[in-house]
């Protein structure tokens, strides 16, 4: 495993430089989740609750789940953990596909789950009314500020995914860093917006309808090699990367983490045995809710 970090006040280990070198490897694909569709079962847990809203950037309904706190209902503000779904997925994945509430239990953060499609995050660069990146950053962070009794506040803010929704997370904070004071990405495609659509061809439509083509104004602005480049030093998240070691999204990881390192930017990365798989999602899940609580309690003390 490596464990680096830069800066932040929290004791980790530094990785030997060698290790960010290894050879990639491959995993079988890039599925990260099965839409729950009208199949989906309730769940008696009163503290998760589904909602509906409507967002006013993608002028429609949308759904998100609310994982509440223990001790809620006695009153008090609480800081909050966004998180994003994968490719493929939706917002009921990390409730029925990991231990979430079990991780969640007794860490005292409001968790929301909100649904994205297969967006990346981004504002479409084709379809005028694909504003998914605004969706998120204005209209969800408002309703649940508006609905809940939330840390009204960057320092009160986490965001966190996994894949797809790593990706949107890393860049969601550079883009707006104002809104989070915490990143959280499991085998974040972080090239998504550089070169992914290259690697994975069969993903090159939907990512070119996103993203438009290469050279574009669109790339630019939503890569997050060239944002962490152009961010303000003050303005950065705590950025929290893990990924396996059998991950394709391995090198790139890597890649980032040296711009990280390089920028000596506060970052914990950790690699261990794994694919780009929920087995792998799950186990990463629970140490980095831990690790976005314990930046929020430093950045927010109760």
């Amino acid at each position: 495993m490596i464990e680096t970090d830069r800066g932040s006040g929290i004791a980790m280990s530094r990785a030997p430089a060698y290790l960010l070198f290894l050879l990639l490897s491959c995993c079988p694909g890039l599925s990260q989740g099965t839409k729950a569709g009208s199949g989906a079962t309730s769940n008696h847990n009163p503290r998760l609750k589904d909602a509906v809203f409507h967002s006013g950037s993608l002028e429609r309904d949308m759904r998100y789940r609310v994982l509440l706190p223990l001790g809620y209902a006695k009153g008090g503000r609480f800081p909050v953990v966004y998180l994003l779904h994968g490719l493929y997925g939706d917002y009921l994945n990390w409730g029925t596909r990991t231990q979430l509430e079990n991780y969640a239990r007794n860490l005292h953060l409001l968790i929301i789950m909100p649904d994205a499609d297969d967006s990346w995050y981004t504002n479409s660069a084709t379809v005028a009314g694909d504003k998914f990146e605004d969706y998120v950053a204005k209209d969800l962070v408002n309703e649940i500020d508006e609905k809940y009794r939330t840390i009204r506040d960057r320092h009160g803010r986490a965001i966190a995914g996994l894949s797809m929704g790593g990706y949107g997370a890393v860049k969601l904070t550079l883009k707006h860093p104002d809104l989070f004071v915490f990143a959280g990405s499991l085998s974040g495609a972080v090239n998504a917006a550089q070169d992914l659509d290259k690697l994975r061809p069969e993903f090159r439509a939907k990512l070119v309808e996103i993203f438009g083509n290469e050279g574009s104004r669109e790339r630019s602005e939503n890569d997050i090699f060239l944002l962490l480049n152009s961010s303000h030093a003050n303005s950065y998240p705590y950025f929290y990367l893990s990924c396996g070691t059998e991950d394709s999204f391995l090198d790139t990881n890597r890649a980032f983490v040296l711009q990280l390192a390089s920028r000596k930017i506060a970052y914990e990365y950790h690699e261990t045995p794994g694919g780009h798989t929920w087995d792998y999602w799950d186990g990463a899940l629970q140490p980095m809710l831990e690790a976005a609580r314990r930046v929020l309690s430093a950045s927010h003390p109760e």
